[in-house]
């Protein structure tokens, strides 16, 4: 089905969605991409394994991840960087792999030095999760959609689901620095997934409903390449 700009293939389940978001990899490789946009999470686990047990070969390809926990190293195992390296990089290693500067405190340097970088490497496909409550990277509802890298307070939730990653409270991160909209809106093609019954909402609302802040990837409807790959429960609330 094609609603907006966006067209929405909806599979069983993640498993066979991740086989559908590999197709998406391969095809954009295979036709010239240089610079993939990566996301962290478990929605894009099953397309990386999808990948990371392919022969497609990313050794001359850059990578520019999402977001990453302001105050954790690269090291840390709840780092995004960690994530990345686990899931895809030790398996599937780029020229050259770029991941927000979490242990950077200055964040007007953070920020605007990963603003350079997304400049000087045009992003080719962007891949993206889906919130809940509508938010892609960390651009929760009420983001201004024309902020590109930017420093962003955790809502609650997210640091209290964040906690049982951690020794004791006060590890647990409460800013993260992350891509803005306008910076996701900047690239090339973009794919999203969202599985389980618990996005459908989200999923609706992003597909059917308007244009809006309150719901952050409500802004992919004015991009013109975007594949939303969804499993029928994410799909059940869809009435075109």
């Amino acid at each position: 089905m094609t609603t907006n700009n966006m067209k929405a293939l909806i599979v069983k389940d993640k498993n066979e969605g991740g086989k559908e978001g590999y197709k998406v990899f391969a095809d954009a490789l295979n036709n010239g991409a240089k610079v993939f946009g990566l996301a962290t999470g478990s929605t894009p686990v099953t397309t990386y394994d999808e990948i990371t047990a392919s022969d497609l070969d990313f050794s001359k390809a850059t990578s520019v991840n999402l977001d990453e926990y302001v105050g954790l190293g690269p090291d840390h195992p709840q780092s995004y960087h960690y994530f990345m390296q686990e899931h895809f990089f030790s398996k599937k290693p780029f020229a050259h792999s770029y991941v927000p500067d979490g242990f950077n405190a200055n964040e007007k340097v953070a920020t605007e030095s990963y603003d350079k970088i997304i400049d000087d490497n045009p992003i080719d496909l962007q891949i993206l999760g889906l919130g809940q409550n509508g938010h892609i990277g960390f651009n929760e509802p009420g983001t201004d959609p024309k902020l590109l890298t930017h420093k962003v307070k955790l809502t609650q939730s997210t640091i209290d689901a964040n906690a049982r990653f951690f020794d004791k409270a006060s590890d647990v991160p409460t800013y993260a620095y992350s891509m803005g909209i306008a910076s996701i809106l900047k690239s090339k093609k973009i794919l999203l997934e969202a599985y389980g019954e618990e996005k459908a909402d989200a999923v609706k609302a992003m597909l059917e409903g308007p244009v809006t802040p309150d719901v952050p990837a409500s802004y992919l409807q004015e991009h013109d390449d975007v594949t939303i790959i969804i499993d029928e429960a994410a799909a059940s609330k869809l009435t075109k």
